[in-house]
Order: C-alpha cells, then sequence, then structure tokens
C-alpha cells in the first residue's frame, strides 16, 4: 500500500514553495518521512480545483490536506479533482463536513458541549426577522449564550458579536446576532448557532487531536500556547468515535463544577498548532496510520 503523502497550500507569490505559514510543518512532515506536494488555495477558492491540484502526480496515492480552511463545498470538488488524477483523500468530504460545522458534530457530542441550537444561513442572503432569534432562543432556554456560526465565533469581540447575557432580552440577542453577522460578512460559514453559556474556569484550553479514534497528542491552543490544561478524555473520546470521522480534533475546557467540556470539534487538516510547534509527532502518526 502506497504511504500517505501530505497536500499544503502553496505560497501565492511563491508557488513553488509552501505557504509561509505552514513552511515549517511541510519540513517536518519530510522529515517524518512524508511526501508532500503542493496545491493552490486561492485556485481552490476560486472555483477552478483542476488548477489547484496541477502539481499533484497522477496515481500518487492517497493524501492528508493540512492547510487553510476550506469551504466544504470547495473541499467536495478538490476530493474529485484528485480522483480525476487517480489520488485520493483520507478524509472524504463528507468526514470533512461533520468534523468542520458544528451540525454535523454536535449529534455525537451532546453530552459533553454545551447545548446548541442554530439556524441555516447563506452568506449574503438577507438577515431574517428578528423572531427567529428569539424562537432559536426558546429552544435553547434562559440564561446567557454565545453566538457562533457553524465554524467559528468573534470571541475577540466578545460583548459586541458574541456573548449575550440573557437569551431572553430580544434586544440584546438581535443586537449581537446582527453585530456578528455584519462582521462576518461573505465569511459567515453554514448560518447562525446559539449555545448555552458554561463557565470556565482560568488556565486555557487544551486542544487534543485524535486519529482513528485514539487521541495521538494533547497541545495548547493556539490563542494560549502557554497554557497546557491536561484534561480526561474517556467520554469525549467515546463521542469521538461515535463521529467517526478520521482526523479530529477538540478544544476542551475544565468548566467550574469540575467537568471537562469539549468547547469546539473541528477537522485535524485544518486546525492550527500553537507557535512553536511544528507538528513532527503527528505527522509521524498520521504516516503509520
Amino acid at each position: 500500500m502506497t504511504r500517505p503523502g501530505l497536500l499544503f497550500c502553496c505560497d501565492p507569490l511563491r508557488p513553488r514553495h509552501p505557504d509561509s505559514e505552514f513552511a515549517q510543518e511541510a519540513s517536518a512532515a519530510r522529515r517524518a518521512g512524508a511526501r508532500t506536494v503542493l496545491i493552490d488555495h486561492d485556485a481552490l477558492l476560486a472555483g477552478e480545483p483542476e488548477a489547484a491540484v496541477g502539481r499533484v502526480p497522477r496515481d500518487s496515492g492517497p493524501y492528508w490536506y493540512r492547510g487553510w480552511m476550506i469551504p466544504p463545498l470547495r473541499y467536495a470538488e478538490l476530493e474529485r479533482a484528485l480522483a480525476a488524477r487517480g489520488c485520493s483523500l483520507l478524509t472524504d468530504s463528507a468526514a470533512y463536513r461533520s468534523a468542520h460545522e458544528l451540525p454535523g458534530w454536535y449529534a455525537a457530542f451532546t453530552a459533553v458541549t454545551p447545548h446548541s441550537v442554530w439556524r441555516v444561513l447563506p452568506a449574503g442572503e438577507p438577515v431574517p426577522d428578528p423572531s427567529v432569534w428569539s424562537g432559536l432562543a426558546g429552544d435553547l432556554g434562559p440564561g446567557p449564550g454565545i453566538v457562533k456560526d457553524f465554524v467559528k465565533s468573534r470571541k475577540h469581540e466578545w460583548h459586541e458579536a458574541c456573548f449575550v447575557p440573557e437569551l431572553r432580552d430580544m434586544e440584546r440577542l438581535t443586537g449581537v446576532v446582527g453585530r456578528f453577522l455584519e462582521l462576518q460578512g461573505n465569511y459567515l460559514a453554514g448560518g447562525v448557532v446559539l449555545r448555552a453559556y458554561e463557565p470556565f474556569v482560568p488556565g486555557g484550553e487544551a486542544r487534543v487531536w485524535w486519529l482513528d479514534g485514539r487521541a495521538v497528542r494533547v497541545t495548547a491552543h493556539p490563542d494560549t500556547p502557554g497554557l497546557l490544561p491536561v484534561p480526561e478524555l474517556d467520554a469525549v473520546g467515546e463521542a469521538v468515535r461515535a463521529l467517526g470521522c478520521r482526523w479530529v480534533t477538540t478544544d476542551m475546557a475544565l468548566r467550574e463544577d469540575g467537568a471537562w467540556r469539549v468547547v469546539e470539534v473541528g477537522d485535524g487538516q485544518v486546525s492550527g498548532l500553537p507557535a512553536g510547534d511544528d507538528g513532527e509527532g503527528l505527522f509521524a502518526a498520521l504516516l503509520g496510520a
């Protein structure tokens, strides 16, 4: 069987070189024994998947992708373009969407993640009547909540576009949702999610990297690279295996009552490593999968 290769994004200005954000990872992957090939992320987002994979050798086997986030529809185009060259992605488009977007992973994680509800809203569509958000909030119940889309929040604009102190306060809720949608603009992913707010202790989040249902690495979250809590993984491992995706990440934090909770799930191909971590140990695990 052909050993897996790794697809990295090329530098837009130097297409024969990896993107500067992933150059150290590409070097680490090669040290781990991986074949590395460059694809054009900009061409992929522009709807030119054949051009994006033009440097991928034909019939060169299976690949993991490692790079910038890709909208699920574009990821499916990448999968088809590679198949036309006799190659494959080890995370198919259905699995990518399941791990990348909250509606895909939520059912498997309901016991270990905050209660959530959502509304599909493609980017660029008119903002629904405020009654839509009040209906969603009613399904979630009273108390504080978080606004995000299917992939990301705007936690750095916490009071402006993320946190709602009381979900029954319709003026505040619609204001936060409206500001969130304004800031996301055309980058809105999937729609709007409301999540129950859970208080976590200071100390940062742990990012757990799972491969075929097994935790292969625990790193700091990229937003708090100097903090590395040690989470309990048994219940989360059950959820990861129930999800059934090969390479995923779970961001975990300790709630004030002492329970470890999943803040976010992600596809491992597009999840970031903390500063100073080139991922060599992670790539070794991927090559042995």
